[in-house]
């Protein structure tokens, strides 16, 4: 529960605020009426009194001396060196690589600020609808390079450090990524965060400050080791709101009674607070003064950090036990959930950043004393996944129970606030919690759903009389046992629309996982948001080389706003200057990257070899086993082959990265694979060059902007019918590298824009998925002969122990081979064979990669945002005054 500040909190007297009524001196010599302030600012129209109430003399002195942002190289020195020497501490004689990025960071920083200041004033001031973006990751990648580009000074930075004897390089590597993510779900967050600021939307998004990140990734004799991430020891980017708190309820009871109206009132006592503080980070728009606002929740106890009376009394691990209960809620992101207790630090987690953002949500709105009629025309709330599920039952509670709304209004309200976003039709993904952990936890929210789905229940019952089977299929509750809540369900019920992320993704969740509420609701709540990429980070800042080139032939940078400027590039196809430029560049970005191999893992790789990438999280449906077996054969048919054989096949590097979860022992096994492999190949003379095996540890976005404008192929090869979309394979087709993919996903509208001749294709498509899973299962299937002299290798010990794989292989050969690489196996290595073929004609490649750049205008996130804006929003860009 969102417990209602106490008064004190809410206002604090400071000088910056209207004239107050106080009589009386406020201090020893000081008897001039204070102004004051509530600490979260004015509604719209409170702002134009509060104005005419501060006196002329002191606004001309604000006026007088308000910061100016810097414009050039020397004006920029000056801010960076006064937080090196004044807010660092540091002289000329200490300031180091990592002083220079303080300083640097700080200067930007400001910079933005103050258009972050005139942005929320103006959002307030014009009270028009704003969008709330709930999602558990926020990939953010670093701030700096981004800040930089965006606001349009990088090259003044530039000739600023190095002035100061500073290469910008190595500057900006000394940010670490902001650890508040795992996989495409927070890096489309944080791409949608990007589109939305460059588009003038006033929007907001709402996460969690997770201390240690989900983990910062080791590998250790071919093992994934997890330890913290310590992002957080120097973060210039967030503001500490330390003045807006909410209180969180957690446990306790609910008590019914009847009110002097003779009204049912519920009222959640007992239990927990835990407090809910605000960080806030700015997010800046390219080409646009609109710096919009992150806003995260760190967690700490509401009794203090500190018992100084059990401290006293010599209990002193107990003194800071509250505090370090409390602290677990934003610890870390996704805690391992194979214990009874991290499901229930999960639901804790979702529950506590639904609960404070609602809150502040509702606050704002309260400040603009509009009706609760009108809170959907003022608020689109859109759910990222399921994991901001608990936001619908918080906001029926809110109205019902704080606001004192009759049932049906309250939920008339919450059902045209939210969109709700799904990311996966794979049934594990579709959260479920258990009702006795809900009952304990959450006793309040568990009545709620429970009415919830009566009403919903109800409402099917008086419109498929004759169906009595529907009822149990479409409930919010499961009836197993122990009775679940799905997720998944409520989120449908709750929400005006919900969108898939790919066009077969789309219609995969209404012929699957929501069928029923398809018959239910008709088709026109189902809708289709493909989803993209920012081309401001994955093309201008991963790759300002290629960018550069784009604008030198299309006259100017324009193609980054509007990213379907690209296609004028076909006509530079055949230009020779440009094919040579292009392939310099692709070929510099593989030197960069084999060098960053060479400096982390000592390997030395051929710049010149195919590059192979597969980089994302480690999981069974995207079948980096698949990968792995396949460079087996390659290994295995290398070893077989004569000398002259060998030198006309084509030297490849396969790279692989990723992240498994920490409980997650499958995944985890594929990563000891691919580093045993690496181990036995790299080391092998008769291999060489021709195959080398890398595995990139601790893969992340600043990684990925390194790695992406370096492939030649990548590989986006999850089992048809898996993966939501992927966004991954638009980052590389953007930065000239071809793909081999299933038709899965996004991969197939990227072949309908790119076209069938520059895309590898391979596999089983999604409607053959269950006949093939069905005949594993019952009926006969013999290996394929090379998947089988694969497992042999395996089995004999020549990656290391073989028991160490064994349940890898079992999978396949006896369990069922779930996700079918069994039978994409074949296809798989002859579309291998292909790639090789291909990339001996380097002429007919590059005409390839070309081609492809050129035809992925689609695939930007401001395409993205326009579509949710226009189709489930119902929200207006507010374009700044002076970018009019």
């Amino acid at each position: 529960m969102a417990a209602p500040a106490k008064s004190a909190r809410e206002r604090r007297p400071s000088t910056s605020a209207p004239l107050s009524d106080l009589q009386g001196p406020v201090g020893p010599t000081f008897s001039r009426p204070k102004h004051k302030r509530t600490v979260t600012g004015f509604g719209p129209g409170e702002i134009k009194s509060v104005e005419a109430s501060i006196p002329e003399p002191q606004r001309a002195a604000w006026k007088k001396f308000t910061p100016k942002p810097f414009e050039t190289a020397e004006e920029f020195n000056a801010e960076a060196v006064r937080h090196i020497e004044t807010t660092l501490a540091r002289s000329m004689y200490n300031c180091d690589e990592g002083a220079a990025y303080a300083g640097t960071a700080l200067a930007f920083r400001d910079r933005l600020v103050l258009d972050w200041n005139k942005t929320q004033q103006a959002q307030t001031f014009t009270d028009q609808k704003r969008v709330y973006y709930l999602s558990l990751e926020f990939l953010m990648g670093r701030a700096l390079d981004n800040a930089m580009l965006n606001i349009g000074k990088k090259d003044v930075a530039v000739k600023g450090l190095s002035d100061l004897g500073f290469r910008m390089e190595d500057i900006i590597s000394q940010e670490h990524d902001a650890a508040l993510g795992n996989g495409g779900l927070g890096r489309l967050a944080a791409c949608f965060l990007d589109s939305m600021a460059s588009l003038n939307y006033p929007a907001w998004g709402y996460g969690l400050r997770y201390r240690y990140g989900i983990f910062k990734q080791e590998i250790i004799d071919g093992y994934q080791v997890e330890v913290p991430d310590y992002w957080l020891d120097f973060n210039p980017w967030e503001f500490a709101r330390h003045d807006i708190t909410v209180d969180v309820q957690f446990y306790g009871h609910v008590s019914k009674y009847q009110d002097d109206d003779g009204k049912n009132v519920s009222v959640w006592e007992g239990g927990e607070i835990v407090q809910a503080c605000a960080y806030d980070v700015p997010i800046a728009g390219y080409g646009t003064s609109t710096v919009n606002n992150l806003r995260l929740w760190g967690s700490k106890a509401a009794s203090g950090e500190f018992d100084f009376q059990k401290f006293n009394s010599g209990e002193y691990e107990s003194s800071v036990a509250d505090q370090q209960r409390a602290e677990t809620i934003s610890a870390v992101l996704y805690p391992n959930d194979n214990l009874e207790r991290g499901k229930e630090l999960r639901l804790k987690q979702q529950y506590f950043w639904c609960a404070a953002s609602l809150f502040d949500i509702v606050r704002r709105f309260k400040k603009t004393q509009r009706p609760w009629k009108d809170f959907p025309n003022q608020v689109a709330i859109q759910l990222n996944d399921t994991h901001p599920t608990m936001a619908i039952p918080e906001l029926q509670r809110i109205l019902i129970d704080q606001e004192g709304l009759d049932w049906d209004e309250a939920w008339s309200i919450v059902s045209k606030t939210f969109g709700y976003t799904n990311h996966t039709v794979l049934p594990e993904a579709l959260e479920k919690w258990s009702v006795p952990l809900f009952q304990h936890l959450l006793p309040r929210h568990l009545q709620i759903i429970y009415d919830i789905n009566l009403n919903f229940l109800q409402f099917v019952e008086r419109n498929f009389p004759k169906e009595r089977d529907i009822l149990n299929r479409v409930s919010i509750i499961e009836e197993s046992n122990p009775k679940m809540v799905r997720m998944a369900y409520l989120a449908v019920i709750g929400s005006h629309k919900v969108n898939g992320v790919a066009e077969l993704h789309s219609d995969l969740i209404k012929t699957t996982i929501f069928k029923d509420f398809v018959k239910i609701y008709g088709p026109d709540k189902f809708t289709n948001v493909t989803n993209g990429i920012t081309p401001r980070r994955w093309l201008h800042q991963a790759n300002p080389r290629l960018s550069e080139l784009i604008a030198s032939k299309l006259g100017g940078y324009d193609f980054l706003k509007d990213l379907t400027l690209l296609h004028k590039l076909e006509a530079y196809v055949d230009d020779k200057d440009f094919r040579k430029e292009f392939q310099e560049i692709k070929y510099a970005n593989k030197v960069r990257l084999a060098k960053y191999i060479k400096d982390t893992l000592g390997v030395s790789v051929n710049p010149s070899a195919l590059f192979d990438v597969q980089v994302k999280r480690i999981h069974e449906y995207k079948r980096q086993q698949l990968n792995i077996f396949g460079v087996i054969h390659r290994y295995l048919a290398i070893k077989a082959m004569s000398p002259e054989e060998k030198k006309k096949l084509a030297p490849r590097v396969s790279i692989f990265g990723g992240k498994a979860a920490p409980g997650y022992w499958m995944a985890k096994t594929v990563i000891h694979l691919v580093n045993q492999v690496g181990k036995v190949v790299n080391n092998d003379k008769d291999v060489g060059d021709l195959l080398k095996v890398i595995y990139l540890e601790d893969y992340n976005v600043s990684k990925a902007e390194i790695i992406c404008p370096a492939s030649d192929i990548s590989e986006h090869i999850s089992t048809a019918g898996t993966e939501a979309s992927g966004t991954s394979n638009m980052k590389f087709v953007i930065n000239g590298g071809l793909i081999i993919g299933t038709c899965d996903g996004a991969n197939i509208e990227i072949t309908r824009e790119i076209g069938e001749n520059n895309i590898f294709l391979f596999g089983n498509l999604a409607e053959d998925v269950e006949e093939l899973r069905h005949s594993h299962m019952y009926g006969t299937y013999t290996l394929d002969p090379s998947l089988a002299a694969v497992f042999d290798s395996i089995q004999s010990g020549t990656f290391g122990d073989a028991g160490s794989f064994s349940a890898l292989v079992n999978g396949i050969v006896d369990h069922g081979d779930y996700y079918l690489v069994s039978d994409d196996f074949a296809s798989y290595c002859k579309t291998q064979e292909l790639i090789d073929e291909a990339y001996r004609n380097q002429d007919e490649w590059l005409t390839k990669a070309i081609t492809s750049v050129a035809r992925m205008g689609f695939f930007s996130s401001d395409r993205c945002i326009d579509e949710y804006a226009e189709m489930i929003w119902n929200t207006e860009p507010l374009v700044p005054s002076k970018d009019e």
